[in-house]
């Protein structure tokens, strides 16, 4: 199974990098429209210096990822028997865990999410549109404190969370595209006037079967010739 994912991590490599400059056309596109996206640029920003600057955020990540390891364990059958939230640490006892459980605090922005419901929700009672700037500055904000996290647990550990899931390829590479697709929507739902996520879909798609089948008929052709 875990050579499996590796094959499957392999074949998602042109998809990983036509993605990553898909999202990145549509963050560039969003944010080069300064006056619609000022409040989730500020957020960002603000976000970014409180990290670096004053509080890294590390208890309320950790309450943030436990809780999703959770959450995705029920929405899979299982049952969760304990949950421990520390300061730099916790975890979640168990009895059902698969990739999707173990790598969804990697890519599902809980606080995102949880905002988005509040905004949604607020909504349909009261007009809120006059503080979208606001709930821009929040969605900002928090999918910062997301990539931010999710980059430094990643990275500045040795994650067992990525073996149990299928390996370290498997893993990185599943949980950078999921980030990449995670991004896109989000901005897309914010600004949906300025991203088409059917076109973008389609692009990238093409061109990984395009991608693929210049390899394919480059290994055919260099097997013939050796022959």
């Amino acid at each position: 199974m875990r050579f499996l994912k590796f094959a499957v991590a392999l074949f998602l490599l042109p998809t990983l990098a036509f993605t990553l400059l898909e999202t990145g056309r549509i963050l560039v596109t969003v944010l080069g429209n300064f006056r619609q996206a000022i409040g989730f640029l500020l957020g960002a920003s603000v976000y970014a210096g409180i990290h670096f600057g004053i509080y890294n955020f590390s208890r309320p990540y950790v309450f943030i990822h436990e809780m999703t390891h959770a959450l995705a364990a029920l929405l899979c059958g299982g049952r969760v028997r304990d949950i421990r939230i520390g300061k730099d640490s916790g975890y979640v006892k168990m009895d059902k865990a698969n990739a999707f459980v173990v790598l969804a605090p990697y890519f599902v922005p809980g606080y995102v999410l949880a905002t988005a419901f509040c905004y949604v929700v607020g909504d349909l009672f009261w007009n809120l549109l006059p503080y979208r700037q606001i709930f821009l500055f929040l969605i900002g904000f928090w999918m910062t404190f997301h990539f931010i996290q999710t980059f430094k647990t990643l990275f500045e550990a040795d994650q067992p969370d990525l073996k149990l899931a299928g390996g370290k390829v498997f893993s990185t590479i599943t949980i950078v595209l999921a980030n990449l697709v995670v991004l896109a929507v989000v901005l897309k739902g914010l600004f949906p006037d300025s991203v088409s996520l059917c076109d973008t879909a389609v692009g990238i798609a093409k061109a990984t079967l395009n991608a693929w089948r210049i390899l394919v008929n480059y290994i055919i052709e260099y097997l013939i010739n050796t022959l």
